[in-house]
C-alpha cells in the first residue's frame, strides 16, 4: 500500500483548509509590521531605546524581509515550497519568542531582523502555493481574492490589534501572539498542504548575492534618507552600491542558465504594468497608514485603542469588497474593476490632503477611509491575478516573490519619499509662526500642514498607478461565456489585463 500517495491524496482533497493555514501564516507576517507600530512608545520606555534607534525596530524587519524575498522565492521553486514555507514559519516563530523575551534593545533588534528572514522565506511560498493549489479560472481567483484581502486589510487590522494589545496587556504580547499561531501552522501544514515538486537545477548564486545585497542596500538607503535627509552621505553611498549591484544582477540574469528571477517575467507589458502599479499603490497606502495614525493621535488626541478602532471601517470594507470581486470579474472584467477601484482611491487620498487641526474624524477621515477601503478591495484581486496569470508552474515562486518585492519596496520607498516631503513641509511651516496661537495649537498646525502635503503626494502616486493600469493593463472586450469551461477562460482573460 502506498501510504505516502494516500497522504498526498488526502491533503489534496482539502484545499480550503490548506488555504486557511497558509493565509493564517501570511496574516501573521503582515500584521507584524503595523501591530508593532502602535507599541513603539511602550517598547522605547521598556527597553530604553533612543529616539533614533527606535526606528530600527521597524526597519530591521523591513531590511531583511525586502532583501531576501527573491532568494526565498527561488529556494521554494528548487527545494519545495511547502518545505520553505515551514522553514520560514519556524524561524519567524522562534524569533518572535526571542523578541518577546528580549532583555535589552540589541536582542530585540536581532530578533526583528531574524523575523524578516523567516518572513522572506515563507511569504513567497504562500502565494506560490495558492497559485499551484487552485487551477486557473474562477477557483484561483476566489483564492486570490481572499489572499488580497488578507494582505491589504491585514495592515490596518494590525493597527486595531496593536491598540488592543498595547492598552490591555504588555507590549511583549505583540510578539508573543505569533508563537501559538506559528506552532499551529507548523503542526497542521504537513497534514493538509501538499508539497510541490522540486525543480531540477542549481541556485543562481551570483544572482542570489547581487539581488539580495542590491535590494537590501536600496531599502537601507531609503530608510537612511528618510531619517537623515536625502543629502546624507551614507544614504547616497547606499544608493550607489544598490544601483551597481542591481545592474550587475540584471546583467547576470541575462546570461544565467537558471536565473533566480527569469527576465521573461517582464516580457509581458501587462505583467510589468501590474508590478509598477502595485509599487505606486502600496507606497501611497503605507504612507496613509503611517501619517493617518499620527494625525488621529497627535492632532485629534485619540488613544492607541481608539486609533486602531478608527481604522475598522476601511478594514471591513476592504475585506467585504474583495470577497465580491470574483463574482464581478466575469461580468465587468478585471481591467474595468481596476480602473473603477482606483477612482475612489485617488479621490479619498486627495480628500485627506485637506486635513487641518479643525478636521474631525467624521467630517474628514471617515469618508476617505470608506473610499480608499472600497477602492482597494476592487483593485488588488485583479492586479494580483495580472501579475501571476500565464506564469510557468516552475516559475510561480519567482513571480510570487516579485509581487512581494513590489509590495515591500513600494512600502519602503513610498514611505521614505513621503516622510522626506513631510519633513520639508513641516520645516517650512515652522519658519512661519502665527501670532496668537498657543504652542499646542501651532504644533497641531505644523503637523497637519506636513501631513496634508504627504497625502497630496500619495494621491499623485495613486493617480500614477491609475495611468499605468489604463495604459498597460487594458484587456480585450469580454465575451458572453457559453459553457463552464468558457467561463473559466473568460475569468482568466478579463483578469490578466494583457
Amino acid at each position: 500500500m502506498d501510504v505516502r500517495g494516500a497522504d498526498d491524496r488526502r491533503r489534496g482533497t482539502r484545499p480550503g483548509v490548506a488555504l486557511a493555514i497558509m493565509l493564517g501564516a501570511q496574516l501573521m507576517i503582515i500584521l507584524d509590521a503595523t501591530v508593532v507600530n502602535i507599541a513603539l512608545p511602550h517598547i522605547q520606555t521598556g527597553l530604553h531605546f533612543s529616539a533614533t534607534s527606535l526606528s530600527w525596530v521597524m526597519n530591521g524587519y523591513t531590511l531583511t524581509f525586502g532583501g531576501l524575498l527573491l532568494l526565498g522565492g527561488r529556494a521554494g521553486d528548487i527545494l519545495g515550497r511547502r518545505r520553505m514555507f515551514l522553514a520560514g514559519i519556524v524561524i519567524f516563530t522562534l524569533a518572535s519568542l526571542a523578541g518577546g523575551l528580549a532583555p535589552n534593545a540589541a536582542v530585540l533588534l536581532t530578533a526583528r531582523a531574524v523575523q524578516g528572514v523567516g518572513g522572506a522565506l515563507a511569504s513567497p511560498a504562500v502565494l506560490a502555493l495558492v497559485v499551484s493549489g487552485f487551477s486557473e479560472g474562477k477557483e484561483r481567483i476566489k483564492a486570490l481574492a481572499i489572499y488580497s484581502a488578507v494582505v491589504t486589510g491585514g495592515s490596518s487590522l494590525g493597527l486595531v490589534l496593536g491598540g488592543l494589545i498595547t492598552q490591555w496587556a504588555n507590549w511583549r504580547w505583540v510578539l508573543f501572539i505569533n508563537v501559538p499561531i506559528g506552532v499551529a501552522v507548523v503542526l497542521l501544514t504537513p497534514r493538509f498542504v501538499t508539497e510541490t515538486p522540486k525543480q531540477p537545477g542549481r541556485f543562481d548564486l551570483p544572482g542570489a548575492v547581487t539581488s539580495t545585497a542590491g535590494v537590501a542596500a536600496l531599502v537601507y538607503a531609503f530608510i537612511r534618507a528618510a531619517s537623515n535627509g536625502w543629502g546624507d552621505r551614507v544614504a547616497i553611498g547606499a544608493f550607489a552600491v544598490g544601483a551597481v549591484l542591481l545592474v550587475a544582477f540584471v546583467l547576470n540574469e541575462t546570461r544565467a542558465p537558471q536565473p533566480i528571477t527569469p527576465l521573461r517575467l517582464f516580457a509581458s507589458l501587462g505583467r510589468s504594468g501590474s508590478f509598477l502599479a502595485r509599487l505606486l499603490l502600496v507606497g501611497g497606502m503605507f504612507g496613509m497608514f503611517f501619517f493617518l495614525t499620527q494625525f488621529l493621535q497627535d492632532v485629534l488626541g485619540f488613544g492607541a485603542l481608539t486609533t486602531g478602532i478608527a481604522f475598522l471601517p476601511m478594514t471591513a470594507l476592504l475585506f467585504a469588497v474583495s470577497r465580491l470581486v470574483p463574482r464581478l470579474i466575469p461580468r465587468v472584467g478585471g481591467y474595468r474593476l481596476m480602473v473603477l477601484g482606483m477612482i475612489p482611491v485617488v479621490i479619498g487620498m486627495a480628500w485627506l490632503s485637506r486635513v487641518s487641526p479643525q478636521t474631525g474624524y467624521w467630517s474628514g477621515v471617515f469618508g476617505p477611509m470608506v473610499l480608499v477601503g472600497s477602492g482597494m478591495g476592487l483593485v488588488f484581486v485583479p492586479l494580483t491575478t495580472a501579475s501571476l496569470a500565464g506564469v510557468r508552474p516552475e516559475e510561480s515562486g519567482a513571480a510570487s516573490s516579485m509581487v512581494n518585492v513590489m509590495q515591500q519596496l513600494g512600502g519602503s520607498v513610498g514611505l521614505a519619499v513621503l516622510v522626506a516631503v513631510f519633513g520639508t513641509a513641516t520645516r517650512d511651516s515652522l519658519a512661519h509662526p502665527v501670532a496668537g496661537l498657543s504652542a499646542a495649537a501651532f504644533h497641531a498646525r505644523v503637523l497637519s500642514h506636513g501631513m496634508s502635503t504627504a497625502f497630496a503626494l500619495a494621491a499623485i502616486f495613486d493617480l500614477a498607478a491609475l495611468v499605468v493600469i489604463a495604459a498597460l493593463l487594458r484587456d480585450r472586450k469580454p465575451k458572453v461565456p457559453d459553457t463552464p469551461a468558457d467561463l473559466d477562460e473568460e475569468i482568466e482573460a478579463t483578469a490578466i489585463g494583457d
